[in-house]
């Protein structure tokens, strides 16, 4: 009988997502360590979550605590509503309003949320992933919506 099947699950899920990355990975060159291809980083990250995975999922078979497993299907629902609309909503709101839906929405899932410091870490989280990834990477995405259509 598994007594911490918290522990058990959450190691097949990082195994899954590890062995996801590697299936992903397949078609891209590795390159190597000074002048890495783009299968590099995700080979690793993918290597690195199985192994911690495995870790944890032995970690939880060997447990003698026991951990029942008790979803929170609400905090759930509410994470994947956030991450939902921050994709639908990108292109259309750009990457600053998205970025504070997806702050905003999620914050709720909390029971600790607070308006005032969800819109400040939304806001400022938006602003750093438009900095980051638009301007420092040069990822082609909207930072505002177009209003001109």
């Amino acid at each position: 009988m598994i007594r911490n099947a918290r522990d058990v699950l959450a190691g097949l899920l990082f195994m899954a997502f590890g062995a996801v990355a590697l299936v992903m990975a397949q078609s891209y060159a590795i390159g190597t360590a000074a002048r890495m291809g783009p299968g590099y980083f995700p080979r690793l990250l993918g290597f690195l979550l199985l192994g911690l995975g495995a870790l944890q999922l032995v970690l939880g078979l060997r447990s003698r605590v026991a951990a029942p497993l008790d979803l929170h299907w609400r905090p759930l629902a509410i994470l994947l509503l956030s991450v939902s609309l921050f994709i639908v909503l990108t292109p259309l709101a750009g990457l600053v309003a998205s970025g504070l839906v997806l702050v905003l929405v999620s914050s709720i899932a909390s029971r600790e949320f607070r308006w005032k410091e969800a819109l400040i870490a939304g806001l400022v989280l938006g602003a750093a992933a438009a900095a980051l990834f638009v301007r420092g990477l040069g990822v082609p995405l909207p930072v505002w919506p177009d209003f001109g259509g």
